[in-house]
């Protein structure tokens, strides 16, 4: 499978990747590579968007028949993964691929694919900590399980292409370091 234009977009929770990969798709044609789930869909979300969303049963039997590229089980005790059938539906498109994951499935990522550019959203703690607080009321206990995994994600760094750190108030900057970067890669 052909992974040129396919750039994995990566970060812990607070960090921005979100909104980086939502300022991109303004600025560029992306085709967005959309993780399965187990995890129970929020207010406003549906199957496509951000996630397709599975039963457990579902996504087990999928690990079973070998579905999935990557998968992995995530801080919040669901599922996550990306079936074959999903990026080669992006890869065969014309547009840019983005592939947002977490590191677990960056570095089983580039066991697959050693060419692929990954590429981490960071910000510094305090940042993270005051944007995860900004959202959904969060009890102390998430923000404490958020911020533990958000160190231990931190212990990666190696594995990624690029760092970009997406300052509080700099976002249109930290979209351009990211415009530079898939520029570059993907000039013939």
């Amino acid at each position: 499978m052909n992974t040129d234009r396919i750039f994995i977009i990566s970060g812990p929770s607070g960090s921005g990747q979100d909104s980086v990969i939502e300022r991109l798709a303004e600025i560029m044609p992306i085709e967005r590579v959309i993780t399965s789930t187990t995890r129970p869909p929020r207010p406003g979300e549906t199957s496509g968007a951000p996630y397709y969303f599975l039963s457990r049963d579902q996504f087990e039997s999928g690990i079973e028949r070998g579905d999935f590229i990557e998968w992995a089980r995530e801080y919040n005790d669901e599922l996550y993964g990306v079936t074959k059938e999903e990026l080669l539906r992006v890869a065969k498109s014309q547009s840019l691929g983005i592939w947002k994951m977490e590191y677990k499935g960056v570095i089983t990522a580039k066991s697959l694919f050693p060419n692929i550019v990954a590429i981490l959203i960071t910000a510094p703690l305090e940042s993270i900590e005051a944007r995860l607080r900004k959202r959904d009321d969060p009890t102390e206990a998430y923000l404490a399980e958020r911020m533990t995994y958000t160190r231990e994600w931190l212990n990666y760094t190696h594995i990624y292409d690029y760092t970009v750190e997406n300052l509080d108030g700099k976002l249109e900057e930290s979209v351009k370091k990211i415009t530079e970067i898939i520029k570059e890669r993907i000039r013939p």
